[in-house]
C-alpha cells in the first residue's frame, strides 16, 4: 500500500477546511447577531405588554375614583334633600 497521496485529494481536503475555518467568525457572529435581536425583540414585545396592561389598571383606577366622586355626591344631595323635606 503507498504512503502517497494525490495532490488532488490533499488540495481538496485543504480548501475545504480552509473553508470552513474561514466562515467560522462570520457564522459565529451571525448567531450571536440574531440571538440578540430575537432577546431585544422578545424584551420590546415584554415592556409593550406591561405598559398595556398598566394602562388598563390606571383606566379601571380612575373610573373607580369617578364612581366614588358620584356616589358621594348623591349621598350628600340625598341627605341636604332629606332635611329641606322634613322642614316641609
Amino acid at each position: 500500500m503507498p504512503n502517497t497521496v494525490n495532490s488532488a485529494i490533499t488540495d481538496s481536503v485543504t480548501q475545504a477546511n480552509t473553508l470552513v475555518v474561514g466562515e467560522a467568525p462570520a457564522t459565529a457572529m451571525g448567531n450571536l447577531m440574531m440571538a440578540t435581536s430575537q432577546a431585544i425583540a422578545t424584551a420590546g414585545q415584554n415592556l409593550t405588554f406591561g405598559q398595556q396592561q398598566a394602562d388598563v389598571v390606571w383606566q379601571a383606577a380612575t373610573v373607580q375614583g369617578v364612581n366614588a366622586l358620584l356616589n358621594t355626591g348623591e349621598a350628600v344631595t340625598g341627605k341636604v334633600s332629606g332635611q329641606i323635606i322634613s322642614r316641609g
